[in-house]
């Protein structure tokens, strides 16, 4: 009896391994994004490989500064398979993000990327909160040459602590990350998210409530 209770185990635990298998892997040298494919997948319709060129696969302008002229004093540039249709299917993109001197990059989080920051110039506070129940913040100044890594689904910031203009290039492990902004996800829905939910889950008064969703 043992014996059949031993063998239906890993019989079960062959057939539990083949199922959950799957290919990590690109099957083919690259995927190059069809911007005018209405074909709806999980990602961008690939086109023809015979059709691939140099420019599918280049992208210039990071060395051009960001516009920090706003009331958050930064800019993101980013390069991901919008800007840059060969990154299709390879799990990578960047960003340049320039910071007016005490400028921010407010609280964000990307859903499908962890992000690995490399600071060019300047001197940034950066960090991330980790989940419920600890809402942890670890946090650290980085300078240039410094890097910092934000797991992925975290919310996390940059603020330029410096009296200069600070530049940051980020890597993120996604062609298309995606970044949810805190304030404006929360402030600025469309539809707005009821008065009333928000002033439950902040404890605030509904004034203040409706003046942030003014803002955003």
């Amino acid at each position: 009896m043992a014996n059949h209770i031993i063998i239906f185990l890993s019989l079960l635990v062959f057939t539990c391994s083949f199922a959950l298998a799957f290919e990590p892997s690109p099957l083919q040298d690259f995927c190059i994004a069809d911007s005018t494919s209405s074909a709806r997948v999980n990602g961008v319709v690939c086109k023809d490989p015979k059709l691939a060129q140099a420019n599918d696969f280049f992208f210039s302008g990071l060395h051009l500064p960001g516009n920090t002229s706003n009331l958050l004093g930064s800019k993101v540039t980013p390069v991901n398979v919008a800007q840059l249709p060969g990154l299709n299917t390879l799990g990578i993109s960047m960003v340049r993000i320039d910071y007016a001197p005490w400028g921010l990059n407010s609280p964000h989080t990307h859903p499908r990327a962890t992000e690995i920051l490399t600071v060019l110039e300047g001197t940034l506070y950066v960090g991330f909160v980790t989940s419920n129940p600890e809402n942890r913040l670890i946090s650290k100044v980085v300078q240039k040459g410094d890097v910092f890594v934000f797991p992925i689904g975290l919310i996390h910031f940059q603020r330029n602590v410096g009296y200069g203009n600070a530049i940051a290039i980020a890597a993120l492990s996604s062609q298309n990350p995606g970044v949810i902004t805190i304030a404006n996800a929360v402030f600025g829905s469309n539809p707005s998210i009821p008065s009333d939910v928000l002033t439950k889950a902040f404890q605030v008064d509904k004034s203040i409530v409706d003046t942030l969703q003014t803002k955003f």
